[in-house]
């Protein structure tokens, strides 16, 4: 009985590679056939402008991943330390400067026709990257709303995000606005960045492809700096070289005037220009920083928590791993039957579900916000080190 026991309490743990640079965005060599073909058999009874949050898709076309831990990668899966660097800057410009090559990096490059899982209710990710330590909660199902808290406590760094993703179809393409705010504080400093999300686009038609558009306004009150970034995708067509642009400034809020002006492509290289000087420099080089990332390691096994991500969806990662299609779409199903069977639950005992490592709350005028239950982020048992 007391084997069993052990064996139950067992966790089995998968982890994959990070998404980095294109073609390296998981282990699976993804070359479904009719690809295309299949994504509009899927969305052949869905109304333009329909939200898609509820949308199920089937394992096919799953990476062996929840956003979660996607979420969580873009901050703590890099080949350099780009958030050091933003309080290490000697002058508030300089953090600025930093700040902006930190958010820039953030942005993955994503594969067409293959998403993240959905996170159920609950669930956690746990990971540490040297003295950063990173930790996201699924704090609402519908609507999916995420909360990620990251400290490092040595550079005296805070990370708080909330986000609230709503995908919406509209004929040839799904557009994915991401709601909420993200907060860099660099407590050392006495400074606070907010900035929100650029939107994600999925192009079906002419030419299939996903890329970040929209823009994105970082702001430091303490500071009265402000940046403005601009993704745009190529054109309605998809041809020409010139897609993946980020334009955008730095600005003086207290003058108006421009100090910076940013051009590039943030999956290739970013250039910053001094406008008093007009000196040019590399502000980002996306092969430096996000290329050949290898996968996290389990450094702790008892430590993972039985709501991890890598542990929620173990069984459909390795099922997706091994392209074993009838085996991922009974361990998905096993998933969101558990979960539906936790809500008829709490439903008949009148019971609200209330996130374990943040508070939520919600208001018309701000929407979603999270804040976090403890003031530090305990180091984590999945790590990453490059």
């Amino acid at each position: 009985m007391v084997e069993d026991a052990k064996k139950e309490e067992k966790k089995e743990v998968i982890l994959t590679r990070p998404v980095g640079l294109e073609g390296e965005s998981n282990n699976v060599d993804y070359k479904a056939p009719n690809l295309l073909q299949r994504v509009f058999s899927l969305l052949s009874n869905v109304s333009p402008g329909a939200d898609l949050t509820r949308f199920q898709l089937p394992p096919l076309f799953n990476l062996p991943k929840s956003h979660l831990q996607c979420y969580g990668e873009s901050v703590y899966c890099v080949n350099k330390d780009m958030l050091t660097k933003c309080v290490k800057g000697e002058t508030a410009v300089e953090r600025m400067i930093a700040v902006v090559a930190w958010t820039v990096s953030t942005l993955r490059p994503l594969m067409f026709g293959v998403v993240p899982y959905n996170p159920i209710l609950g669930e956690t990710h746990h990971a540490s990257k040297s003295t950063l330590n990173v930790l996201l909660e699924q704090v609402s199902h519908h609507p999916p709303v995420s909360a990620l808290h990251a400290t490092d406590d040595t550079n005296q760094i805070e990370l708080l995000w909330c986000q609230y993703a709503v995908p919406k179809f509209y004929g040839a393409k799904v557009e994915t606005v991401v709601h909420g705010k993200r907060k860099l504080n660099l407590v050392q400093r006495g400074e606070s960045y907010v900035m929100n999300s650029p939107k994600l686009l999925i192009r079906l038609l002419p030419k299939p492809g996903v890329d970040w558009v929209g823009n994105v306004k970082i702001m430091c009150e303490e500071t009265c700096l402000e940046a403005e970034l601009s993704y745009k995708s190529a054109s309605f067509f998809g041809f020409g070289g010139s897609n993946r642009i980020v334009k955008g400034k730095i600005i003086d809020s207290s003058s108006s005037n421009t100090l910076y002006e940013i051009t590039g492509h943030w999956d290739r290289t970013v250039h910053i220009k001094d406008t008093t000087d007009g000196k040019t420099k590399v502000l980002y080089d996306a092969k430096d920083v996000i290329s050949d990332l290898p996968t996290p390691t389990l450094k702790d096994p008892e430590g993972v928590w039985p709501s991890e991500s890598a542990v929620v969806w173990a069984e459909l990662s390795k099922a997706i791993l091994s392209k074993d299609w009838d085996k991922a779409r009974e361990a998905k199903l096993a998933v969101e039957e558990k979960e539906r069977e936790l809500l008829r639950q709490r439903k008949s005992m009148a019971e609200n579900w209330v996130p374990k490592h943040f508070d939520l709350c919600y208001s018309i005028e701000n929407g979603w916000e999270c804040s976090p239950k403890q003031k530090t982020v305990p180091p984590a048992p999945i790590v990453f080190s490059t």
